[in-house]
């Protein structure tokens, strides 16, 4: 089992069980983007990381790139694990 499939299982499963908040960047970010919770999560549980970022002091940061709701929608949201096994939801974006 590769490094980052273990990540994503763990990423998706706190998506799965709720255990995640979004950072006020995410949700102006998803207001600019007609985007919502339910985009977040279909991007996260439909797709992979597409980079992993561990320069960041706070924490490593993951790109993951998927799908929105529409199926049609590519979003890419990026996220950190916080205290208690929680996800922060950092930014939500449509890739044009």
């Amino acid at each position: 089992c590769t490094m980052a499939s273990r990540e994503l299982e763990r990423i998706r499963n706190a998506v799965l069980d709720q255990r995640y908040t979004l950072s006020e960047h995410a949700y102006d970010e998803m207001d600019q983007d007609n985007l919502d919770v339910l985009d977040i999560e279909s991007t996260i549980l439909s797709g992979r990381i597409e980079k992993t970022l561990t320069k960041d002091p706070r924490g490593t940061r993951y790109v993951v790139i998927g799908k929105a709701t529409d199926e049609a929608t590519d979003v890419g949201v990026v996220v950190r694990f916080v205290e208690h096994d929680q996800l922060l939801i950092l930014t939500v974006y449509e890739i044009k």
